[in-house]
Formats: structure tokens, sequence, C-alpha cells
């Protein structure tokens, strides 16, 4: 979390997959406009047809959306999400 945080997530071992998704996503956020069809080419090296690459778009926009709609209004998160945060100890529904 903290090396994507400060950006220095290239320094990771990562599986393919992993790591084109996150190139891709990173260009798609950053420079939205800059996307080539080359940008897509690690991707589809790896098996992802049209569909799939726009199923990665999708869900890199919404993600983009969603915190950009949180930050605006100046949502925080609640305290059990913040601890799962900081403890890496994952979230638990609550018991019925």
């Amino acid at each position: 979390m903290e090396a994507i945080k400060g950006r220095r997530w290239r320094e990771l071992e990562r599986p393919p997959t992993t790591r084109a998704l996150c190139e891709v996503a990173e260009k798609l956020s950053a420079t939205p406009t800059r996307m080539l069809p080359e940008d897509w080419q690690p991707l589809r090296d790896l098996g992802f047809d049209d569909k799939a690459c726009l199923e990665v778009a999708h869900i890199v926009g919404i993600f983009n959306y969603l915190t950009r709609l949180a930050d605006g209004f100046g949502l925080q998160l609640d305290a059990g999400t913040q601890r799962a945060a900081q403890t890496g100890e994952a979230l638990r529904r609550p018991s019925a």
C-alpha cells in the first residue's frame, strides 16, 4: 500500500497482469487524453480482448469518479475502516 501511495509501485515485484493493470490505471487516471492504443498492448498481450479492456477502463473510471466525489464532499472514513487501513486487518460484516 505504501508503495502505491508513494507512487513507487514499479519497485515491487508483481505478476505481469498486475503490472500491466497498474500501468494502464495510472496513465488512464493521470493523463487520460494521452492514452494510445499501445498503452493497452501489455494487457492485450496477456489475453485481454476489447471487452476486458473496456471493463478495466470502467473500473478505473468508477474509482476515479467515486474518490473525486468523496474528496469534493470532504467525506471521511468511518472509525472501523480507518482502523482496518492502519492495521491491515480485514473489515468484517456486523453480526446480525
